[in-house]
């Protein structure tokens, strides 16, 4: 398992590129449950290949999952901050993220 430390200084902005599978809540908790659930369920990725020119030619490997996917959100001095724990790839929570709340997400640790 690894905890990926990510913090967010702006939530207004914390939306991904496609409104129909981006961010839509306020809030360090919020924001962590999302996450926390596109790791969990294949829910996202399968939205997100849905939409994909030749669905059948996306690299299936993008839909791994974590059911013990978690992580924990806070408002943190001037950002919100958000630790996820998960056995998932960094490449795999990079997609995710991006799909979530696009580039506005910053990797601050991971342990």
């Amino acid at each position: 398992m690894t905890t990926y430390y990510l913090s967010v200084q702006d939530m207004s902005k914390a939306k991904g590129p496609d409104p129909e599978l981006s961010f839509e809540g306020i809030g360090p908790e919020k924001l962590a449950a999302d996450i926390a659930e596109a790791m969990r369920s294949d829910s996202l990725f399968q939205r997100w290949r849905a939409k994909q020119p030749d669905p059948d030619e996306v690299d299936p490997s993008l839909g791994v999952t974590d059911a013990s996917a978690s992580a924990k959100g806070e408002l943190s001095n001037d950002r919100n901050d958000v630790q996820l724990t998960t056995s998932l790839p960094m490449r795999i929570v990079k997609h995710r993220l991006n799909l979530l709340i696009g580039s506005s997400w910053q990797l601050r640790d991971t342990r």
